[in-house]
C-alpha cells in the first residue's frame, strides 16, 4: 500500500495550489483541531494529576500509610490485645521490608468545649519522641512545639479550625469531654481540662476541623476500657507502594489484626478524581473526533477533484492499494503533524503553568485559586508520560481511521468513468 510513488504523490498533494484555496483552509483547520485537542487533553491531565497529588500529600500529611488495628470479631466481644502484643506486632511491621518507621496511637470520639461552643473531634494520642510522629505532625506545626506534648503534661495540639472555631490560641485551656458508659449501661462522660501546646495547619477541612493531639499516655488514661481504639501507624519508602507493604503485612501479623492502606482509607476520594479525568478525557477527545472529520471532508474533497489524476494513474498499471495509499499518507501527515504540534505545545504549557497562570493572573487582573475560597492557592502541574503516550496513541488512531473511508473510495474510481468527459 505505502508504496514509494504513493507516498510521494500523497506529500505533493498535502501541498494545495492556489486555487484550491477551501481545501488548504480545511486542511490547516484540521491541523489545528488535533493540535488545540490533543494539547488541551495533555494540559487538563497534568493539572488534574497535580491536583491529585496535592490532595493525597495534604491526606497523607497526617493520616496514615499504611495502619495495624485490632481485627473486629462479630458476636462475643473478643479480649483487647495487650500491650506486650501491641509491642511484639511493632517489632514485627519494624522487620517488614518497606516499612522505615512504626509509632503506637490511640484515638478516642471526644468534644471540644470552650464556653459556651463544643466542636466534635477526634483526640488522637501519639509518641511525640518517635521518627514517625515527628515526620507527620512536626512539619505541620504552625504554633508550639512537638515536644512540648509530654506525658502528664495534659497539653494538646489542635487543628486551626478548631482553634478559630473555639477562639482559641497557644496557652489557652481546652475542655474536652469524651462520652464513656458504667457497668451498668448508664452515660458517664468524662471532663478533663487541657492546655494548648500548638496549633496546626495542613489545608484540608478532614484534618484542620476534627484532629486534635495529646500524648498517648494522658489520650489512654482520659479513656475508659475499650472506649479509646490503638493501633499502629506505618510509614513506608514509597507511598504508591503502600498497597504491596500493607499485603506483606497482613502475611506476616496474626488474624488478630487488621492491616489498611490510605488506598482504601481514601477510596472515595480517588475515585471520585478517577471519574472526574476519565469524563475530561472523553470530552476533550472530542476536539480531536471534530478535527478527524474534518481531516474526512478534505480528502473527500480532494479525491473529488483529483479523479482525473487517479483514472490517469490507474490506466497506466497502478493497484488499487497504491491509489489508498496516497490518500492515506496525505491524511496521515495532516494528522500526525497536528498530533506532534499538540504533544509540542501540551508539554510546553503544562510544564510551565506556574509561570503561565501567575503572569496572566497579574497582566488581567483576577486570582484563579482565591485563598479567600480554596486552600490550594497555586494551580498545581503534574506530566505523566504514561498519559502523553496514551493521549499521542488515541490521537493518532483517530486520524488514522479518517483516512480509510476517502482512501477507499479513491480506489474504487473507475477509470473509464472518471476520463469520459475530459
Amino acid at each position: 500500500m505505502f508504496h514509494p510513488l504513493s507516498i510521494y504523490v500523497g506529500l505533493r498533494y498535502v501541498r494545495a495550489r492556489s486555487h484550491e484555496f477551501f481545501v488548504s483552509f480545511i486542511t490547516w483547520a484540521s491541523l489545528i483541531g488535533v493540535c488545540v485537542g490533543v494539547a488541551a487533553l495533555i494540559v487538563i491531565l497534568s493539572v488534574m494529576n497535580g491536583f491529585e497529588s496535592e490532595l493525597r500529600d495534604r491526606l497523607l500529611s497526617l493520616g496514615a500509610q499504611v495502619r495495624v488495628t485490632e481485627a473486629s470479631t462479630p458476636g462475643a466481644a473478643a479480649p483487647a490485645l495487650t500491650q506486650a502484643q501491641w509491642r511484639a506486632a511493632a517489632d514485627t511491621v519494624a522487620a517488614t521490608p518497606g516499612v522505615t518507621a512504626v509509632a503506637r496511637y490511640a484515638e478516642l470520639q471526644a468534644l471540644a468545649v470552650r464556653g459556651t461552643e463544643m466542636v466534635p473531634v477526634l483526640l488522637r494520642g501519639i509518641d511525640p519522641q518517635s521518627s514517625a510522629s515527628r515526620a507527620e505532625l512536626g512539619r505541620v506545626i504552625a504554633q508550639g512545639q512537638l515536644s512540648d506534648l509530654a506525658s502528664g503534661s495534659e497539653r494538646v495540639i489542635v487543628g486551626a479550625i478548631i482553634a478559630e472555631r473555639l477562639g482559641i490560641a497557644v496557652g489557652d485551656s481546652l475542655t474536652l469531654l469524651v462520652p464513656t458508659v458504667t457497668d451498668s449501661g448508664a452515660p458517664a462522660p468524662k471532663l478533663r481540662e487541657f492546655t494548648v501546646a500548638g496549633v496546626f495547619e495542613v489545608g484540608l477541612q478532614d484534618h484542620d476541623g476534627t484532629l486534635v493531639f495529646a500524648d498517648l499516655d494522658d489520650v489512654r488514661a482520659l479513656g475508659a476500657e475499650g472506649t479509646a481504639s490503638e493501633g499502629l501507624r506505618v510509614r513506608v519508602q514509597s507511598v504508591l507502594g503502600a498497597p504491596a507493604v500493607a499485603g506483606a503485612l497482613r502475611s506476616r501479623l496474626a488474624s488478630t489484626y487488621e492491616v489498611r492502606d490510605w488506598t482504601q482509607d481514601n477510596a472515595n476520594y480517588f475515585r471520585a478524581i478517577r471519574i472526574e479525568k476519565t469524563m475530561m478525557s472523553l470530552i476533550l477527545l472530542l476536539i480531536v473526533a471534530v478535527a478527524a472529520f474534518n481531516i474526512v471532508a478534505m480528502l473527500v474533497m480532494v479525491v473529488t477533484d483529483k479523479r482525473t489524476d487517479i483514472a490517469i494513474v490507474r490506466t497506466f498499471g497502478a493497484a488499487p492499494r497504491r491509489v489508498m495509499g496516497i490518500f492515506i499518507t496525505q491524511g496521515l501527515v495532516i494528522g500526525w503533524l497536528g498530533v506532534l504540534a499538540g504533544v509540542g505545545l501540551g508539554l510546553l504549557l503544562a510544564l510551565n503553568v506556574d509561570t503561565i497562570v501567575p503572569f496572566l493572573e497579574h497582566t488581567f487582573r483576577f486570582q484563579v485559586m482565591d485563598s479567600d475560597v480554596y486552600y490550594i492557592t497555586a494551580i498545581p502541574s503534574e506530566v505523566r508520560w504514561s498519559n502523553i503516550v496514551a493521549i499521542a496513541v488515541a490521537a493518532l488512531s483517530l486520524t488514522a481511521l479518517a483516512t480509510v473511508y476517502p482512501a477507499v473510495r479513491a480506489a474504487r474510481t473507475a477509470p473509464a468513468e472518471a476520463l469520459r468527459y475530459e
